[in-house]
């Protein structure tokens, strides 16, 4: 059926349109992951409930079952870690606040990422770090997290043209790169400068050879990383010898 022209005096809206575009994340500084374990989502779910008498007697800490946890998975394809989407737009609504010429508000409303989760690739290692608590007293705690020293990640966001085009977007991702970051201990939070990245399109440009080095160690080595995991650093070694000496003494 044929539309007609708007009569004069009448209000004409157009409908908005949508343009894509898929962009590549190079880390500029190491990664942390930070998704919540199982055994705390199980505390959330059912309650913590009393410990056992057994339970009392077992070791406060699993480092390898919690490097295992922090990680975010994807069920198929060529790399096993992924990062939620959501938390690129945040990087992004966040970095529009040192931004000038676009809003937070209008980030959230007309960037869209059509991923739950992004792709990423980097050998995960087993990093523990000394961390305080979220209670009054800040207590000092260990927590085990894997850690990506080189990492790469593809994005694909959808986004509102005129109001954006690609280059916007291209900017306000390199902005969220540098003073946002993404992941855990990041430089948004001001203590740590970790999941810092440059941004570059599809064929890497100047990173090309670095994606693609990266990109290399694909689901294979991710799965073998996850069975045997890899000491991040001497100190993390030390603790984790430790630990072993620990298990050894009350094994027998």
């Amino acid at each position: 059926m044929a539309i007609k022209k708007a009569e004069a005096g009448t209000l004409q809206i157009d409908a908005l349109k949508q343009g894509r575009v898929t962009l590549t994340l190079v880390g500029t500084t190491p990664f942390y992951f930070n998704a919540m374990s199982a055994k705390a989502k199980r505390s959330l779910l059912i309650g913590g409930g009393k410990k056992t008498a057994a339970e009392r007697k077992e070791l406060k800490h699993d480092p390898e079952e919690e490097f295992r946890d922090s990680v975010y998975r994807l069920p198929g394809g060529e790399t096993l870690l992924g990062f939620p989407a959501p938390g690129v737009k945040g990087a992004m609504a966040t970095a529009a606040l040192e931004t000038p010429g676009v809003t937070k508000s209008s980030v959230q409303r007309l960037l869209f990422l059509p991923e739950q989760k992004i792709r990423m690739w980097g050998k995960p290692f087993l990093k523990m770090d000394v961390v305080r608590s979220a209670d009054m007293a800040k207590t000092p705690d260990i927590r085990t997290r894997a850690f990506l020293p080189r990492w790469v990640a593809e994005v694909n966001i959808a986004y509102i043209s005129p109001t954006l085009s690609a280059h916007a977007i291209v900017s306000l991702l390199a902005n969220a790169g540098v003073i946002v970051g993404i992941g855990d201990f990041r430089q948004e939070k001001g203590r740590g400068s970790f999941g810092t990245f440059a941004v570059t399109g599809p064929d890497g440009g100047e990173w090309h050879d670095l994606i693609q080095e990266i990109k290399a160690e694909g689901r294979a080595v991710h799965e073998a990383a996850m069975a045997n995991p890899e000491c991040a650093d001497e100190d993390t070694q030390a603790l984790l010898d430790m630990l072993h000496e620990e298990r050894g003494r009350r094994a027998a």
